[in-house]
């Protein structure tokens, strides 16, 4: 089982993430955060390494690198080759999806525009949890500071207008790949709130079928 906890810099994504490993492990069911490629074998990944992701949307080359040599063949390979370990829950730490939606943000660059046009070439989650903040809530979180602030950080903080390209080209661009899409707003909830909510859908929710799936889980607080 694949979730994603995916969004906006300095939304909480990590804190989320961290707090839903925790409530699932409470549950007994085993989890394990992760970060990057979901093929543990991805013969790219060392090469991405080397591009610098803050620079990512003001760049159609890094942009289509991790697009299409990263997500989109991370996609095919990760068919035969799964996420380690295997009897664990997934909580994928960010993906491809902020990747096509920085890329429409601040291009539109070709390679983000495709894969907005067919976004279920990209690897599937059995459930995705977006997650943004206010401008004011993620200010005083770049002014509290972190490990590492770089200048996609501040932009996303600052720059408004760019910041509300990416949550329509995320929510209801990319988004639209999940079948299971769950909008929150972590400016307004706690982390540990989300993940018992998060944890609740993922364990207990509703198992019916077809178009409507998605759009009865999508949702803002």
């Amino acid at each position: 089982m694949r979730v994603l906890v995916d969004g906006v810099d300095m939304a909480g994504k990590t804190t989320l993430v961290e707090a839903l490993v925790a409530e699932l492990e409470g549950r007994g069911r085993p989890a394990v955060r992760h970060r990057g490629m979901l093929c543990p074998h991805h013969p790219l990944a060392w090469a991405l390494r080397g591009l610098s992701q803050a620079r990512q949307p003001d760049s159609w080359w890094t942009t289509t690198a991790y697009v299409f040599g990263g997500f989109l063949l991370d996609s095919l390979l990760v068919r035969v080759d799964p996420p380690r370990p295997r009897n664990k829950v997934i909580v994928q730490d960010a993906y491809g999806d902020r990747m096509v939606a920085f890329g429409m943000a601040g291009g539109p660059y070709l390679a983000a525009a495709l894969i907005l046009r067919w976004p279920r070439l990209l690897a599937p989650f059995d459930l995705a949890v977006y997650l943004h903040a206010s401008p004011e809530a993620r200010a005083r979180r770049l002014l509290q500071g972190r490990g590492h602030i770089d200048v996609r950080d501040e932009r996303t903080v600052k720059d408004t207008k760019f910041t509300e390209r990416f949550h329509a080209f995320h929510v209801h661009g990319v988004g639209r790949r999940h079948r299971r899409l769950l909008v929150l707003d972590s400016s307004k909830r706690a982390p540990d709130d989300m993940a018992r909510e998060i944890a609740d859908l993922l364990l207990n929710g509703p198992r019916q079928q077809g178009p409507e799936r998605q759009s009865t889980l999508r949702g803002q607080s």
